[in-house]
């Protein structure tokens, strides 16, 4: 087994790419099994605050370009588990909302997902959690000191 000295650079990032796979894969199954994809259940989670979404926040928390964020929030309206209205304070944009059969539909999902969760304990989840928090803000906080 290689001491932590003798790792090399990049097995954080292989790390991580591993785990997220790995994470992303198990939650598909869960979603598949509800019917949801697993960009819809990122959409359907920003939404479910009950705050209203502009379209571009969306898309960056559901990790989507704006016009595949689009076409996915026209299916969930189309489906009745979203509607869109023009935002109070700025009529040139739009807010995306759960519907109460969208609110029903995400708490389904939730229970779902909840119950396929990690193996791991509370404590360990809170901590990777903490761990995983402070490594976005420093790469954030890199990036925008590179300019990136």
């Amino acid at each position: 087994m290689p001491s932590p000295t003798s790792r090399r650079p990049d097995d954080l990032v292989q790390l991580l790419t591993r785990a997220e796979r790995l994470a992303a894969r198990r939650l598909q199954g869960v979603l598949e099994a509800e019917g949801c994809s697993l960009d819809a259940w990122r959409v359907l989670a920003s939404l479910s605050d009950g705050e209203g979404h502009h379209m571009t926040g969306l898309a960056e928390a559901a990790f989507l370009p704006p016009p595949t964020l689009t076409k996915l929030v026209d299916q969930l309206v189309d489906q009745n588990l979203v509607h869109r209205r023009v935002d109070p304070f700025d009529r040139r944009r739009v807010l995306a909302h759960l519907t109460p059969r969208g609110q029903e539909y995400w708490q389904r999902l939730d229970r779902a997902v909840r119950s396929g969760r990690s193996p791991l304990g509370d404590g360990d989840e809170d901590l990777l959690r903490s761990l995983l928090v402070r490594l976005e803000t420093a790469l954030e906080g890199s990036a925008h000191v590179q300019g990136l």
